[in-house]
């Protein structure tokens, strides 16, 4: 038993080493899978890990915070609640965004206005640490930021020495002195003292947030009792937890999250069938030595064993590789692209690896699992293998046992799969569209050997109908009783573009219809803006209007956007004000015809993202936006009627769109912090450009031109769709992985087979067959069998895109897209593909057709 055992270790390790190419390459299909897999899980740990650290660093040991629907709350408010008995301590914060320059170099960061003398109990991250060269007082004085190190990192600033910099909000621009630093880690940050905050951006009387630390032993339901019964009690007053808050950035990420790390598992499916491609033919090729170790005793449950460890092993080495290649991709990928990937979440957050031990083991699992699939059917096969007719050379290419897969298998997972593929998500997360993709690619393999069998069918009833030529009957003839060896042709093709192409078809389908967004959403030439401008508003009435008087323009529309905290298990809702037209679906890319409007409320129209998250349909009324808007309790609210969706790639929070003049009569406040303008005909940008200036020089509240921006249309619609590019990088990664390791798993397979065939070359010769007709019929091989499987590779990858743009996406970020088939890159594709299987298995054809191929028949003489 024991040199049994090991002859057949011998043999394999033979099979191994002489084909060790191959072996090579199912090796690195495993290794390459498991390493983007685990990668993404790394990046996405380091960069959660970094937020909430950031978090805990911002809310600090507050139990909670009290915080706006939309705007702002009175000062009077902070006072009320810290003489509250179920209130330790209190403390209020002015939040706002700004650009901070410095040096030549600049930041958006957020400013916190806090009380100092608060800070070392409540958020002791957020206390300042002033330089050696800073006054004593100087987290108290006037115009004064305290830096986190992201903002410090941003700014390039070297040394420990205050310095001034420029602090731009809106239209406003305020010298301010840089004394130390704060030990928040996260985004850009800077700190200062709240009345100083007040003071400098004109603020004076209002809060962002109150911080709350309760006494021991109260809850959050008899403080909200006694909150309510406070006199002057705002209606749109808002109580969350710290963690509530943060976690609503982590429901918005975790869908970007799962969709990449479930892309990069699906890679594993191209190292899977790799490693079936290589023991299918490494027990094709040995099947003599099966048949004779079988008839020195070896048990089928002994071949199959010997076959699932080859399988162990090759999942094993490239697991190692890929823990270790995803380990260093995840910390390169942080370094040089961020903890977003580029997609843009993270911004400013500059993690370390955070290395997991269960995330290795996991993923290193998977890979093992991968290769033990792929090794199945082949041991299932070496099993089966019958030694009498193998040792006579007659079951070399007979197709595996039709009970190791029935014919029932491909058309079952298929239909399975496109039974789950609408099915709704369960959390947030397209689980059943997942596992609709899955059982399509392996329902789409299992399809290979019925396609190939009908369609040599086909061919041979239409070549008796044509007449007999020797090569067309010798190919037909070996394709009918080799029907295995061509599946693994074919699938090998299939493998390579399925998992390609539906990426392709998902990612240009989303460009397309992101392209056709953006010229419906930027309908102007030009953009007027306000760099580091939170939303208020900056241009008043008088300069909107005296630029709608000047020549250079034809027509100017103001805009507004602002930020709503309707939830606070949900990220804000964000507002967008602007002049609709009666209609409405050329302003908006409305999704169906709006609904009219009842009279006395608001028509608002939700974007998909928001109908989806607050569970909306047009033709309802919306009390909870109305309650956002509610200044004191028992007032009457207005009455906001959902009037249509929208479609909305801008936004995954959610956003909501109304007409400019209700926004005005709803919230009492006039401007614009963004202006659309047309220019007049013959007016180029920089006359347009120029008559601002002029404007704004004459108009005290303007005199701040500095802050403001002016951008073309075409910029921001260029910036947009890099940004775009940017966060589909590692997708277009794993496509050029899929296609890369396909294409070489597809040469060597064709390269195996070619070569295996070399008693049959010599036969051929003998029998009076030329050279050029030896290659002909392999070059035609390789050319049908590819084409086959680039066909059925394509259908297959399109029948997964339409789960992708039609399940995944919408339910994941809840955004609908148009189909769009790139068919010039996709043809492209296909002829790569083509090509490289036909010259593969030329150039192995004239190796394998030589003068060895006359050799090799002389041990049958």
């Amino acid at each position: 038993m024991a040199t049994l055992r090991a002859l057949l270790l011998t043999f394999s390790w033979q099979d191994m080493r002489q084909h060790r190419w191959r072996t090579l390459v199912a090796v690195l299909a495993i290794a390459l899978g498991v390493a983007l897999a685990l990668a993404v899980q790394l990046i996405n740990a380091s960069a959660m890990a970094e937020f909430d650290r950031a978090a805990r660093a911002l809310g600090g040991r507050a139990d909670l915070q009290l915080r706006a629907r939309q705007g702002a709350l009175p000062e009077q408010l902070y006072a009320d609640v810290a003489r509250l008995a179920q209130v330790q301590r209190a403390s209020p914060v002015l939040e706002l965004q700004a650009q901070l320059q410095h040096g030549g170099a600049s930041v958006t960061l957020r400013v916190l206005g806090v009380d100092a003398l608060q800070l070392a109990t409540l958020a002791p991250d957020l206390m300042p640490r002033p330089w050696p060269q800073s006054p004593r007082l100087a987290m108290l004085a006037p115009a004064t930021l305290f830096l986190n190190p992201a903002a410090l990192a941003a700014l390039q600033w070297r040394g420990d020495t205050p310095a001034q910099a420029l602090l731009q909000a809106g239209s406003q621009r305020h010298g301010v002195q840089v004394a130390g630093t704060v030990a928040a880690a996260g985004a850009p940050l800077a700190v200062m003292d709240i009345g100083a905050a007040q003071d400098l951006f004109g603020r004076g009387g209002w809060l962002s947030r109150i911080d709350l630390q309760l006494r021991p032993g109260v809850t959050r339901e008899p403080l909200e009792a006694a909150l309510l019964a406070l006199p002057g009690w705002p209606a749109n007053a808002l109580l969350v937890t710290p963690a509530e808050h943060s976690g609503a950035l982590q429901r918005l990420t975790r869908a970007y999250r799962v969709n990449l790390a479930a892309l990069s598992l699906v890679a594993l499916f191209t190292g899977a069938f790799l490693v079936y491609s290589v023991l299918a033919l490494g027990v094709a090729r040995r099947q003599p030595q099966l048949a004779l170790l079988a008839v020195l005793g070896a048990t089928p449950g002994q071949r199959l064993a010997l076959v699932l460890l080859e399988a162990l092993a090759l999942g094993l080495v490239g697991s190692l590789l890929g823990l270790l290649l995803g380990t260093a991709l995840a910390a390169g990928a942080l370094h040089w692209l961020g903890a977003d990937l580029g997609a843009g979440y993270f911004a400013g957050v500059a993690p370390a690896l955070h290395w997991s031990l269960p995330a290795l083991l996991v993923y290193g699992l998977l890979g093992l699992l991968a290769a033990l699939v792929g090794g199945w059917w082949p041991a299932r096969a070496a099993s089966a293998l019958a030694p009498a007719q193998a040792l006579k050379g007659l079951d070399a290419a007979q197709p595996p046992p039709r009970h190791a897969t029935g014919p029932w298998l491909g058309p079952a997972l298929c239909a399975a799969g496109a039974l789950l593929a609408f099915v709704p998500a369960v959390a947030g997360v397209p689980l059943a569209a997942y596992t609709a993709i899955g059982l399509l690619l392996v329902g789409g393999m299992a399809l290979l050997p019925l396609l190939v069998q009908a369609l040599v069918a086909v061919v041979q009833r239409a070549q008796r109908r044509a007449g007999t030529q020797p090569l067309r009957l010798l190919a037909l003839a070996r394709a009918g009783h080799a029907r295995n060896a061509a599946v693994i042709a074919v699938g090998g093709v299939v493998a390579a573009l399925a998992l390609a192409v539906a990426l392709m078809v998902m990612v240009g389908s989303f460009r397309a219809s992101l392209t056709q967004w953006l010229a419906q959403m930027l309908p102007a030439p030009l953009y007027l803006q306000a760099g580091g401008s939170d939303g208020a508003p900056v241009f008043g009435d008088d300069f909107v209007a005296a630029l709608r008087g000047l020549p250079e323009f034809a027509q100017v529309q103001g805009r507004r956007s602002l930020q709503l905290q309707i939830d606070a298990r949900l990220p804000a809702l964000a507002l967008l004000a602007r002049p609709l037209d009666t209609d409405v679906q050329r302003t908006l890319p409305l999704q169906g015809d709006p609904s009219p409007v009842p009279p006395g409320c608001i028509g608002v129209y939700a974007s998909e993202a928001a109908a989806a998250l607050y569970q909306i349909q047009p033709g309802q009324h919306w009390p909870a936006l109305a309650a956002a808007w509610a200044q004191q309790p028992g007032t009457p609210s207005p009455c906001f009627f959902i009037a249509g969706i929208w479609r909305d790639y801008a936004r995954q929070s959610g956003a909501v769109v109304l007409d400019s003049a209700d926004l005005q009569r709803v919230s009492g406040e006039r401007g614009a912090s963004e202006l659309a303008l047309w220019p007049a005909p013959g007016i180029s940008e920089i006359q347009a450009q120029n008559a601002i200036e002029g404007l704004a020089l004459r108009m005290p509240d303007m005199a701040q031109l500095a802050a403001l921006r002016l951008t073309s249309a075409q910029a921001l619609r260029s910036r947009s769709l890099a940004i775009f590019d940017r966060s589909f990088a590692i997708t277009h990664w794993l496509q050029a992985v899929a296609i890369g390791i396909g294409l070489f798993g597809v040469a060597s397979s064709m390269a195996a087979q070619v070569l295996a065939r070399r008693k049959e070359f010599g036969m051929l010769a003998h029998l009076g067959f030329t050279r050029g007709q030896i290659l002909a019929l392999v070059a035609g091989e390789g050319l049908v069998w590819s084409l086959v499987g680039a066909l059925a590779g394509m259908l297959l990858g399109l029948a997964v895109s339409l789960v992708l743009v039609y399940g995944v996406n919408p339910q994941s970020f809840h955004w609908s897209m148009d189909l769009a088939v790139p068919w010039t890159r996709l043809s492209l594709l296909v002829l790569a593909t083509v090509a490289a299987a036909a010259l593969t298995s030329l150039v192995a054809g004239r190796a394998a057709a030589g003068a060895d191929a006359v050799q090799a028949v002389r041990q049958d003489w």
